[in-house]
């Protein structure tokens, strides 16, 4: 079970996913799910010059092998680039954007990112608990940006869509609720007996309303509603509930290409698709198969399997993981590795 530590950095309390309830798979929505299917390959993935994803993320990927490799400057040319040739950006990139020009000494960049980073949702309160920007807070300029903090939040606040934000926070602590009562429930009987009669049909029913949200709105990760874990840890729960269940489940199949679209399109990161899919994976090889190694270790001999599978949705490799958490102890820097393993991730040697 991997350590909630993402959850206590982001003051939210998550339950983590289910291992150990047995759950029979019932539907009674096959039409529906069948027409949504369909929606998606007629629609076909959108893929034009600034809305391709896999491409914005292989370069943030650039950036990260060049700071890797102690060549801040051009770290930060490469980020200076994905975020001028994208509509939208990935907070986490202008974070590290910021930092870098700090690092250099660059005080307009530093200016520039930081506002742009406050357009996309970076709070006020986060931006003075990180250490590593405490210099910027000396600026002449930091009272003006302070006084034009709100005038900044505006444009976050109008680029998201507040209703469905609403309602996927609604759905996330129902969820949350219903993953409480298995830990309650004591021995395997007792939580088969809860995700057979609770959880499974809460999770069906999630599902059909995150369809509902996909058809119309597409998928609601951070490009849509400020938030980039409430609907994975969704998800992750539905894909964990049991070995038994997992087999028999057409629910994730079926929207599995939506994720895949929404991956294109920059609605849901590298990082969220991998975990969803990875409970998936664990689950149904009972943690045998080689995953994106998050839920477990990397095996060596399996290592380039998972580097493949990191790669081909556009995450960094597991040793370049590695090499950004030695970097970030040698500069202070805080690279906001989205990976609940804190630290390094350990290759194992069998």
């Amino acid at each position: 079970m991997p350590d909630p530590s993402e959850a206590v950095r982001r003051n939210e309390f998550m339950i983590q996913p289910f291992v150990n309830i047995s759950i029979i798979m019932k539907f009674n929505h096959l039409s529906y799910l069948l027409y949504f299917f369909l929606f998606f390959i007629l629609t076909g993935l959108e893929n034009d010059e600034n809305g391709d994803y896999l491409n914005y993320h292989r370069q943030v990927i650039e950036a990260e092998s060049s700071m890797g490799e102690e060549r801040y400057g051009e770290a930060l040319s490469r980020y200076k680039e994905v975020i001028g040739t994208h509509e939208f950006v990935f907070l986490r990139d202008y974070k590290i954007a910021t930092q870098l020009a700090l690092y250099l000494n660059e005080k307009q960049k530093v200016l520039h990112f930081l506002k742009e980073g406050i357009t996309a949702g970076w709070e006020l309160k986060e931006i003075k608990k990180n250490s590593f920007l405490a210099p910027i807070l000396d600026y002449p300029e930091w009272k003006n940006i302070e006084k034009k903090y709100d005038s900044l939040r505006i444009i976050y606040l109008a680029r998201i869509d507040q209703s469905t934000r609403d309602s996927v926070h609604s759905m996330f602590k129902k969820d949350q609720q219903k993953a409480l009562g298995a830990l309650f429930r004591i021995g395997n009987k007792a939580q088969e007996n809860y995700g057979n009669k609770k959880f499974a049909p809460h999770s069906e029913n999630q599902m059909a309303g995150l369809i509902n949200i996909l058809e119309s709105q597409g998928y609601p990760g951070e490009k849509l509603i400020g938030n980039d874990y409430w609907m994975s840890t969704i998800l992750g729960h539905h894909n964990s509930i049991s070995e038994d269940y997992t087999k028999k489940d057409t629910l994730y199949q079926y929207i599995k290409p939506a994720l895949e679209k929404a991956l294109l399109s920059g609605e849901i990161s590298p990082y969220e698709f991998a975990m969803i899919d990875d409970w998936k994976i664990a689950v149904m090889s009972n943690r045998t198969e080689a995953g994106y190694g998050f839920l477990n270790p990397p095996v060596q001999a399996t290592l380039s399997v998972t580097n493949d599978l990191r790669q081909k949705i556009g995450l960094r490799a597991i040793e370049l993981r590695n090499k950004l958490v030695d970097i970030e102890k040698k500069t202070g820097m805080d690279f906001y590795l989205p990976d609940w393993i804190q630290g390094k991730i350990s290759i194992e040697q069998k």
